[in-house]
């Protein structure tokens, strides 16, 4: 295997600058999953330059990209430019800025990986590395867990779903089980040593395992899904399940354990002897299910190894008893679900119903409550008013505190499709299905290349994306980095095992022949047989292409620049003002001007000079965050209320009013508003202190 590998990392050195980009994405897994704009933005950073050095350390002849990855790329580049272009009809032109960079991020972590072709030894090591490295995550998680606490684990389990390390239960438990389907699905590979099948196969216990301690529903609908998919759409479907069958024996035998957990952390309960319980559960039964599997993988290498091996009676008693379970899972899943129609219909009314539709019990089964119906009714709403280009990337919330009927105050419309939908319109969204759609069908091809190795990391691969996809359907798994940026790296990876013509041609041609229309020795070049004729001025354009790529990488760098350094000096500006508010007040000017059109540095400098007392430099600093986004609910009630403390009546009325209008839900904005109609004046230092008091409640 080390030959192999070695092997196919000379066919394949863009293996290397994809070994980087892997370890930033594993940083970004450890923390928060990379969601603040600090983390990703300087790691979009490092992947263009990644992407720069690949691009001239290559340039050596290679087989033409297939042509279905060439038109994913061109439809990413133009889906990208088209975000971008959304900055000029926003609303919130600094929300549509960083949604377009993170847009290019994934355009770029794309480009990487699907670019130049990869060979199966060199994939798998690309592969596994990522895999095996969360799984190691997710070890240091329940050892964490361990040994904490009670009050450590009530941080680290809050309300009974593990939200370490990503902050947010739901994105913890794709980050598992994006992991998860690489991990079985490469541990069904006969190519692979029996060793490292075996450990994939006890990885993906423990990562389904610690999925599980997020509790998440989305989780719970969007795993079957993507066992359906896998089952329907990629080869191989005897050894998937004959590789599913001894993990999901593992999974259930660790699972109760695992539930027990957060059951008993949503009650109140004393869990150390739980936690232990469960933890030792996962780790024995994922290394039960390595040694079996191990084993297994043994055994067959050997009888592969016999001269003439082929699948027979266990291939077939295999696949014989793969149908059989089938037949009875689907036939244990009707009979425990009762009438389909009316269990629909329950499922919709839940789904309608918020959290009031969330039954008692078991919250993996207690329906689909959440205020997502809401969120998408907005998202469709938003579409149908602007159906040509949207309402610009990652524009929602403004939009939903004024049109939402739940208390919550969302960002993103917690779908992947609505997000594409409502903020691109059907022009975005276009370029974005022709895309996505051209990349799986390259990786729908590599998936059944002839190259099994190869193959089967590309349906592993694609299994991973598909599980993003899926689950990313009904939560904000867009936003999270360290979410996006493996699954695109997995869809790139998959498209750069596609089969290339140009590599099966050549290997068609028997030994020593010439290629295709070859120069024979008394051939004379083109300009000696046509007297007169002139070469193309080929050295002119390809200088032109290049500074224009420069050109372009540059604008790329400047646009992720700018956004990563603001952010910085506003979170410099937060924790020094106390002491140094002359400092802070100058960081948070050149914050604005690293960034031309957010408003978030405005917003800190007028909320620091309230809590120092200072009412004109507030009220100028909230007048400047909404001369860039004229519709800050935020910015304008603390201008309201600055007039209402200054006794400016008529003022105050104006932009309250209109605080009400763009926030009709806010409690305290209408109390405002009360108070300002019967001509008392509003204590702008106590609104402020209810909002803090608000924020910390809702956090």
């Amino acid at each position: 295997m080390t030959a192999k590998l070695t092997a196919s990392l000379r066919q394949a050195p863009a293996t290397v600058p994809c070994l980087a980009a892997i370890a930033l994405m594993i940083v970004w897994s450890t923390d928060q999953a990379g969601y603040p704009v600090t983390h990703w933005a300087p790691g979009a950073v490092l992947v263009l330059v990644l992407l720069a050095i690949a691009a001239l350390a290559l340039r050596r002849p290679r087989p033409p990209m297939p042509l279905p990855v060439v038109v994913s790329l061109g439809a990413f580049t133009a889906f990208t430019a088209f975000s971008y272009l959304s900055i000029a009809w926003a609303a919130s032109p600094g929300d549509a800025l960083e949604g377009a960079d993170r847009t290019l991020l994934y355009l770029l972590v794309f480009a990487l990986f699907a670019c130049w072709p990869q060979r199966g030894a060199s994939a798998t090591a690309l592969l596994s590395i990522w895999t095996l490295s969360i799984t190691g995550l997710g070890v240091y998680v329940l050892a964490r867990l361990g040994g904490a606490s009670q009050s450590g684990l009530q941080s680290l389990v809050p309300g009974g779903r593990l939200d370490f390390p990503s902050g947010y239960p739901n994105a913890n438990a794709a980050e598992w089980l994006m992991a998860f389907w690489p991990a079985l699905l490469l541990a069904r590979e006969r190519g692979l040593p029996w060793a490292l099948r075996g450990l994939l196969a006890g990885a993906a216990v423990v990562l389904a395992e610690v999925a599980l301690l997020s509790q998440s529903r989305g989780s719970l609908y969007a795993t079957p899904i993507t066992a359906a998919l896998v089952f329907a759409l990629l080869p191989a479907r005897t050894r998937t399940f004959a590789l599913l069958v001894p993990v999901a024996a593992g999974i259930a035998a660790a699972a109760p354990a695992v539930l027990h957990v957060g059951d008993h952390l949503r009650r109140g309960e004393v869990v150390a002897s739980n936690v232990h319980s469960a933890v030792t559960a996962t780790l024995l039964a994922a290394l039960a299910v390595a040694l079996v599997v191990g084993a297994g993988a043994f055994i067959e290498a050997r009888r592969n190894a016999r001269a003439g091996a082929r699948p027979g009676l266990l291939h077939r008693l295999t696949a014989a008893a793969g149908v059989l379970a089938l037949v009875a899972v689907l036939a244990g899943g009707l009979a425990a679900a009762g009438n389909p129609v009316t269990r629909v219909e329950k499922a919709w009314h839940s789904f309608k119903g918020g959290y009031g539709g969330i039954g008692g019990g078991d919250r993996l089964v207690s329906g689909l409550g959440s205020n997502r119906y809401d969120f998408y009714r907005v998202a469709l709403d938003q579409f149908g008013d602007h159906p040509a280009a949207g309402i610009g990337a990652d524009n929602f919330q403004q939009q939903y505190l004024r049109e939402g009927r739940s208390n919550e105050t969302p960002r993103y419309p917690h779908s992947v499709e609505l997000r594409t939908l409502a903020q691109t319109g059907v022009i975005g969204t276009l370029l974005a299905v022709i895309g996505l759609g051209a990349a799986l069908l390259a990786g729908w091809r590599a998936a059944r290349s002839p190259d099994r190795l190869g193959a089967g990391v590309a349906a592993a691969a694609l299994g991973g994306f598909g599980y993003w996809a899926v689950h990313g359907s009904v939560d904000w798994f867009w936003e999270f980095a360290g979410l996006g940026a493996p699954a695109f790296a997995m869809l790139g990876l998959a498209c750069a095992l596609a089969p290339r013509r140009a590599r099966a041609e050549r290997a068609a041609q028997p030994a020593g022949a010439m290629p295709p229309g070859p120069r024979g020795p008394t051939d004379k070049p083109a300009a000696a047989r046509a007297p007169g004729s002139r070469r193309l001025p080929a050295r002119p354009v390809t200088l032109g292409l290049a500074a224009l790529c420069v050109v372009l990488a540059l604008g790329a760098a400047a646009a992720l620049v700018g956004p990563w350094l603001s952010a910085l000096e506003v979170q410099q500006a937060a924790r020094i003002w106390t002491r140094a508010p002359r400092t802070a007040y100058s960081r948070l000017q050149d914050a604005a001007k690293l960034e031309p059109f957010g408003d978030e540095a405005y917003l800190t400098a007028g909320s620091i000079a309230l809590r120092r007392g200072e009412l004109a430099r507030g009220d100028r600093e909230f007048a400047r965050a909404l001369g860039r986004v004229p519709d800050d609910a935020y910015a304008t009630l603390e201008r309201g209320a600055i007039a209402s403390t200054r006794g400016e009546r008529a003022a105050a009325l104006a932009l309250l009013e209109r605080a009400a209008r763009l926030n009709p839900r806010d409690a305290l904005t209408r109390e405002a508003l009360e108070l300002a109609r019967r001509g008392r004046r509003v204590d702008v230092q106590k609104l402020n202190l209810l909002i803090l008091l608000q924020a910390r409640q809702l956090a």
